[in-house]
C-alpha cells in the first residue's frame, strides 16, 4: 500500500501542474507501491480544446501523447526498483471521432499501453467538469421530447432536463464500456460533480442505466475506481457517492484506489478520508492491476489482483 491508477501532470495536461517525473518522485516519497500514469487521450476537433489549450492544435495533442509515452517509459525504467509504474490513458468521448482516434492509437501502441481509465467528460459535446457555468449550459441544453413540451412547465421542465442529461451521460458511458472494455471505470458519477447531493434514484430511467452500466462492467471484469478527487472538490464522499457505491457492491463489483492527482501536490491527497469513507460504507477489499502475459478482454496485458491483508491498517493511512 498504497496504490493509484489515475493521475496527470502539468507536463502533459494543461490544467495540471508539475512534471511527470515530479509526480513519480512524490509517489515514491509517500511509499506508493503501484502508480498508474494515465494522461488524457488526444482530442480530434479544434472546438474540443479547452481555453488553457489556446494556440494548440489537434496535431499538437497527438504529439504530446506520444511524448508522454516516451517519458513514462523512461521513468518506469529509471524508478523500477522503487515503484511499479503502469502506463495508461484516460479516455475521452465527445464524438465518434474520439472512438476512431482511440482505436487507431491503441492499435499503434498495443504493446505500450497497459490499461485504460474509461471516463466521460462531455455530454452533447459540452464539458461537464470544466466550470459551473459550462455545466449549467450543458444541463439547460438537454432536450425535452416534443410530446412533453406542451404539458410540463417550471420545475417539471428542469426535472425533465436533469433526467435527460443523466441518461445521455450514462448512455455515453455504456458505449465507451462496450467499445473498449476499460480496465478502470473512471469517476462513474462525474455527472453530478456540481450537484453532489443529487439522488440518482430519483430519476428512474437514469438509475436503470447506471445499473445496466455497473452490471456490464462487472461482467467483463472491470475495476471501479474510488476517486479521491471528489473530496478536494467539496464532496463529503469520493466518486462514486454512496448510492452508486452500494449498487456496485450489490452486483459484486470490485474497487481500486485513485487520487486523480493533477500534479505532485495532489499525490495521495485525501487518502485518509478515502480510507475512512470506504470503511464506513463496508468496503473491505480493494484491487490493483498487475501486468500479465495473457491479454484481457480489451486486448491489453494487465489483470486485477486483490490487495493482500488488511489494507486499511497500513501505516500509510496515519
Amino acid at each position: 500500500m498504497p496504490y493509484s491508477l489515475h493521475s496527470h501532470s502539468g507536463e502533459f495536461c494543461k490544467h495540471a501542474t508539475g512534471s511527470l517525473e515530479d509526480v513519480v518522485k512524490e509517489a515514491i516519497r509517500q511509499g506508493f507501491e503501484v502508480y498508474g500514469l494515465s494522461e488524457h487521450a488526444p482530442r480530434y476537433r479544434t472546438e474540443d480544446l479547452y481555453p488553457e489549450e489556446a494556440g494548440l492544435s489537434v496535431a499538437c495533442l497527438a504529439a504530446q501523447f506520444d511524448r508522454f509515452l516516451i517519458e513514462a517509459e523512461r521513468l518506469r525504467d529509471i524508478y523500477s526498483s522503487h515503484l511499479s509504474i503502469l502506463l495508461g490513458l484516460e479516455t475521452e468521448y465527445i464524438t465518434n471521432l474520439d472512438f476512431d482516434g482511440l482505436s487507431e492509437l491503441l492499435s499503434r501502441y498495443a504493446d505500450r499501453v497497459d490499461y485504460l481509465v474509461g471516463s466521460v467528460h462531455h455530454v452533447a459535446g459540452i464539458p461537464i467538469d470544466f466550470d459551473f457555468e459550462t455545466f449549467q449550459r450543458c444541463l439547460s441544453s438537454a432536450p425535452i421530447s416534443s410530446n412533453s413540451q406542451d404539458c410540463i412547465h417550471g420545475d417539471a421542465i428542469a426535472q425533465h432536463r436533469q433526467s435527460t442529461f443523466l441518461e445521455m451521460y450514462f448512455d455515453a458511458q455504456y458505449e465507451l464500456l462496450n467499445h473498449f472494455h476499460p480496465e478502470i471505470v473512471g469517476h462513474i458519477d462525474l455527472c453530478r460533480l456540481y450537484t453532489p447531493t443529487l439522488r440518482l434514484r430519483d430519476f428512474p430511467q437514469a438509475w436503470a442505466k447506471v445499473e445496466r452500466n455497473v452490471k456490464y462492467a462487472v461482467g467483463y471484469g472491470a475495476l471501479f475506481e474510488v476517486n479521491a478527487a471528489a473530496l478536494r472538490k467539496g464532496w463529503h464522499t469520493a466518486y462514486p457517492a454512496e448510492d452508486v457505491l452500494a449498487l456496485i457492491l450489490e452486483h459484486g463489483g470490485r474497487f481500486t484506489l485513485s487520487d486523480d492527482s493533477h500534479g505532485p501536490h495532489a499525490v495521495g491527497l485525501n487518502y485518509r478520508r478515502l480510507r475512512d469513507y470506504l470503511l464506513r460504507v463496508g468496503v473491505r477489499e480493494v484491487w490493483v492491476l498487475k501486468r500479465n502475459k495473457v491479454p484481457n478482454v480489451g486486448g491489453r496485458f494487465t489483470e486485477p489482483v486483490r490487495v493482500r491483508g488488511d489494507w486499511w491498517d497500513h501505516a500509510f493511512w496515519g
